[in-house]
């Protein structure tokens, strides 16, 4: 393929899987606009009962509504990060093609069942949006190799695709406005479906049959043009004639070839652990704070329908901002690529040293935002729904970017599905958090709320680590130079 066409090819890929991250990849995210619609159209109603309030007044408690929901949605974002470990480990194996052709059955499908369920079949939105969050979390894992055609921007570039994926929480705000303006909510859901033809385009045209290596090799080409799949750089000759694809092997079989860590050692790491710390305590509390986002503003409005929607409204038009935000993490990460490094010191060790201070404002983001959502004040939310979206942006953005810097790339679907994986069995507390609130709580999250606070202080720890480690590798870099 011809250097200029190849170019051409890879800013396609790049702006191509920017726009199904930011549309497609994580709607589940809108989940508070998807429930006022949901609400409207009558799902669960037959939870709400009438009770006697002040004054001997009828009043509808739907408590019972809300919990099914919530119960909807922990089991919802428990699919998206836990299934995350099985697909990865299929496209470490099987390569992009395959998996994304089964990311988009699940896709098809979950959309399908949306398009077909009813208020009577209300119970069909637990499979529905579970296959419809594997199929996103599919074309997630599919399109962060994209950074890898890019290496001096590529932490940027897999930190603005997770920031994509926050704003396309945004996509069940236009399915809520369309709704409002008199457009039905199952052809909203019928069109979804149809846009799974753009994903199989690129599939076969702008990505490649199995994997984008990194280090890049300089003549690696994929995709497919005028029948013809090619993905990789290079084709020899054997020697009774044919022709065959070679693996992407360095060129100089002189040079030694690195060493790579084992995918046990890598999991046995400490940097493992505490990653998977870091990342478990912050996606409990964003998980908490969006399954219980819509019953909070009931509470905070007094049950004001034009006010809960004004704030859904609000929330939702702040997800878009989330591709906005992501990059600034990234260009942390990256920002080592054009400065000279300490004598001794390889690149990895120089990105795990940038690393550092992505990590610990991640943190600092998610006790601000922790703090406010807290705070039973309704406009104070305006200012929650802004830090809750930087942060979430830095959290998913970091997560992919400090597993592609301090593991092999080998290894990368297969640790980044199992993160993902048992955060997602730690973010099941949600459920019985929110148990504990509408149980003894009466209502009130606020002691569960200073609980996940006090427990984000623990996600410091990780950065603490990488900051020691890059201390005392420089510490030995220095005494083998003076010696």
């Amino acid at each position: 393929m011809p250097g200029s066409s190849l170019t051409v090819r890879r800013y396609l890929t790049f702006f191509t899987g920017l726009v199904e991250c930011l549309v497609f990849a994580g709607s589940v995210f809108g989940w508070a606009s998807l429930v006022f619609v949901l609400k409207t159209e009558g799902y669960f109603s037959s939870q709400c009962v009438n009770t006697t309030g002040v004054n001997a007044t009828q009043v509808s408690d739907c408590s019972g509504q809300d919990e099914k929901f919530s119960l909807v949605f922990t089991i919802t974002s428990f699919t998206f990060t836990f299934l995350t470990l099985p697909s990865g480990f299929l496209f470490d194996q099987f390569g992009t093609r395959v998996a994304r052709l089964f990311g988009i059955f699940l896709y098809t499908m979950g959309t399908l069942m949306v398009a077909f369920s009813t208020a009577a079949l209300s119970n069909l939105l637990f499979p529905a949006l579970s296959f419809l969050s594997a199929g996103d979390n599919m074309f997630v894992m599919t399109n962060m190799q994209v950074g890898n055609l890019f290496d001096s921007r590529r932490s940027t570039i897999i930190t603005l695709y997770n920031g994509a994926v926050d704003s396309s929480a945004a996509l069940f705000l236009g399915i809520k406005l369309l709704h409002e303006s008199g457009f039905s909510f199952r052809s909203s859901f019928f069109l979804l479906s149809a846009c799974s033809v753009i994903h199989l385009l690129r599939t076969f045209f702008l990505l490649p049959r199995d994997h984008i290596p990194y280090p890049l090799p300089d003549d690696f080409t994929y995709g497919t043009t005028c029948g013809k799949s090619e993905t990789r750089s290079l084709e020899q000759t054997t020697e009774n004639g044919n022709t065959q694809m070679t693996e992407n092997k360095p060129l100089n079989k002189d040079v030694p070839v690195k060493q790579e860590k084992s995918f046990r050692e890598c999991l046995m790491s400490r940097f493992f652990v505490l990653h998977l710390l870091w990342l478990s305590v912050m996606l409990l509390r964003h998980y908490f704070f969006i399954g219980t986002l819509n019953s909070m503003l009931q509470r905070l409005t007094e049950g004001e329908p034009s006010l809960v929607s004004q704030y859904i409204n609000a929330f939702a038009i702040v997800q878009l901002c989330g591709v906005l935000c992501a990059p600034w993490n990234g260009l942390i990460m990256d920002r080592n690529k054009g400065k000279p490094r300490a004598a001794g010191e390889s690149e990895q060790e120089a990105e795990l040293r940038a690393s550092v201070l992505s990590l610990s404002l991640t943190v600092l983001q998610c006790l601000v935002f922790s703090v406010c959502a807290s705070i039973p004040y309704l406009p104070l939310q305006y200012f929650t729904f802004v830090v809750q979206v930087f942060n979430r942006s830095f959290v998913f953005g970091g997560n992919a970017a400090f597993i592609s810097v301090a593991f092999p790339s080998c290894h990368f679907g297969k640790l980044y599905g199992l993160v993902m994986a048992l955060s997602a069995v730690f973010s099941l507390l949600q459920y019985p958090c929110l148990a504990l609130v509408n149980g003894p709580l009466d209502g009130n999250p606020l002691y569960v709320n200073i609980g996940l606070t006090l427990l984000c202080l623990l996600a410091f720890i990780h950065p603490l680590s990488v900051f020691l480690h890059c201390r005392s590798l420089a510490s030995q870099r220095a005494i083998s130079t003076s010696s």
